[in-house]
């Protein structure tokens, strides 16, 4: 099969969505559609092509409703003005959707299908919140027969639709205490604070200009829900988020927000035809399914499959880049993998940066990247749970492009 690379990465900023109050969203006048498709023409023309090139557009979106419903992936590729021939898909593998689109993409190229592949993802949980229909702002509409059948109750599908039970369910499994899941949190902050301080961050966000609730125009630019000031003593006080008698809080889980994720992948020999020196070269891919009442399980199994496939062990990978929907996600997959603390999420995780659900997975797969080659490692893996009970990874190696 033919080697994949990374060969170009942009994001937008992530805002900080707030359904009940969005005039606080400072992308409350904007869809996730036309987040991306402010991306598109840029991320295309930073790596080096010509939007004529491109073979396919492969989308994801968690909550493909409403709004966000994407023409089969068309909308984006017209609000970017690309050419009609440039064809489009869209994958709803809930929060790890865009890391599908980046798997479709790979193996459409390694097979010799396509050569140039763009990516993308989105997400504004402000104007497409995740309630249900019945509910004011809600759009989800579930088959109730799996919340009331006999025959479904197995599933416990009241506890699988609710990603904060989840998270609780899976911190009862693990021995880990209240304390330990803050002090993640408070590590996310700072040290995506520390990201933005020296302008890591800054490096792979395309800069925005939004209109405002009031009319005015903001430059958004930076990552709205990244606190430095972050302590241990204020998210011990936070009261649980989900359960009375619960852990999880508002300071060791991701906020919601709206954001936009793109990324070019091609052929090697086509980086190298073209002179473009890659970002990193896509390994192997692993996907989990696992009980859906405790989803945030689902990287571990997952980031065992891209291993495996990749010929590689956990103590190979000098990077993880594990999404942070919970903490305790984080926590468990260094538990059962085995991991050093100081090789995850170096530059923050999304309890800081954010979790806009469909931009997630190409943000941590970018982010990844651009860490591998800021810091000098050679194989990096990036994981995250998915909403349903599943897992999905993805592991890149930082070559020597000597061309």
């Amino acid at each position: 099969m033919k080697e994949v690379v990374i060969a170009g990465y942009l994001r937008t900023a992530q805002s900080r969505s707030r359904p009940n109050d969005p005039a606080r969203d400072v992308f409350c006048k904007m869809r996730g559609d036309e987040l991306l498709a402010k991306l598109l023409p840029e991320v295309v023309q930073r790596t080096g092509i010509d939007p004529q090139e491109l073979d396919d557009f492969i989308v994801g979106c968690a909550t493909a409703v409403g709004e966000q419903w994407a023409y089969g992936g068309r909308n984006p590729i017209f609000l970017a003005n690309f050419p009609e021939t440039v064809p489009a898909k869209f994958v709803d593998q809930q929060c790890g959707s865009s890391m599908a689109a980046i798997h479709i993409g790979f193996m459409e190229i390694a097979q010799g299908f396509c050569d140039i592949v763009l990516t993308g993802g989105y997400e504004n949980m402000t104007r497409v919140p995740m309630g249900l229909a019945t509910t004011d702002r809600g759009h989800i509409v579930p088959n109730m027969a799996l919340y009331t059948d006999p025959a479904y109750l197995h599933w416990d599908m009241m506890t699988s639709t609710n990603m904060g039970f989840t998270a609780e369910k899976l911190f009862a499994q693990t021995g880990y205490t209240k304390e330990d899941l803050d002090k993640w949190g408070v590590r996310s902050h700072q040290r995506a604070a520390q990201s933005q301080a020296d302008g890591f961050l800054a490096g792979e966000i395309l800069p925005v200009e939004a209109e405002q609730a009031d009319g005015t125009i903001l430059k958004v630019e930076t990552d709205q829900a990244v606190r430095g000031d972050t302590t241990l003593e204020g998210l011990a006080g936070l009261k649980p988020a989900f359960r009375k008698d619960g852990v999880i809080t508002a300071g060791n889980s991701s906020p919601l927000n709206a954001a936009a994720s793109s990324m070019v992948l091609m052929s090697k020999e086509t980086a190298k035809k073209k002179g473009i020196k890659p970002l990193a070269t896509i390994r192997s891919l692993g996907i989990a399914g696992v009980d859906p009442t405790i989803m945030g399980a689902g990287p571990v199994p997952a980031s065992r499959m891209a291993l495996e496939k990749a010929g590689l062990k956990a103590s190979d990978i000098d990077f993880w880049e594990i999404n942070e929907a919970f903490c305790i996600v984080v926590l468990n997959c260094i538990k059962e993998l085995g991991l050093d603390p100081e090789k995850v999420n170096v530059m923050g995780g999304g309890t800081a940066i954010g979790h806009a659900l469909g931009a997630t997975g190409i943000r941590l797969v970018g982010t990844l990247a651009r860490t591998l080659n800021v810091k000098g490692g050679r194989y990096g893996l990036a994981n995250a749970c998915v909403g349903g009970g599943q897992g999905v990874a993805t592991v890149i190696e930082k070559e020597d492009y000597n061309w």
